[in-house]
């Protein structure tokens, strides 16, 4: 899985590249995931913008990430495109997770894409 890390005012932005967050993929997901947030940073945010579809399996990596961040940690989601967000809702995976429509409304960095 392919994941891009930047950190930008404190926060670790983590943009995935990939368009799938499937079987295939949760388990390396997850393995990256776990590299990145062994940093001493408090707060995540993953860009979804790029994965344009998630799975039971990619859902539950997701989750498991979450709770690999612990309860004094954030871990938050941005750009779900359509039919990611369907997922998030559908799960009510939407009420766990704190989401933004955009990684500009996540981060106030000049310089993020919107």
């Amino acid at each position: 899985m392919k994941l891009e890390t930047q950190i930008h005012d404190g926060v670790t932005l983590i943009t995935a590249l990939e368009p799938r967050i499937d079987a295939a993929v949760a388990i390396q997901f997850k393995d990256t995931m776990r590299e990145v947030t062994e940093s001493a940073q408090t707060r995540f945010v993953i860009d979804m913008s790029n994965v344009e579809f998630v799975d039971s399996s990619g859902l539950g990596a997701i989750v498991s990430v979450m709770k690999m961040v612990g309860p004094d940690r954030q871990l938050e989601l941005a750009g779900l495109t359509p039919n990611v967000e369907k997922v998030f809702r559908l799960t009510r995976m939407d009420t766990v997770f704190t989401i933004h429509p955009h990684i500009g409304d996540a981060i106030d960095t000049s310089g993020l894409p919107n």
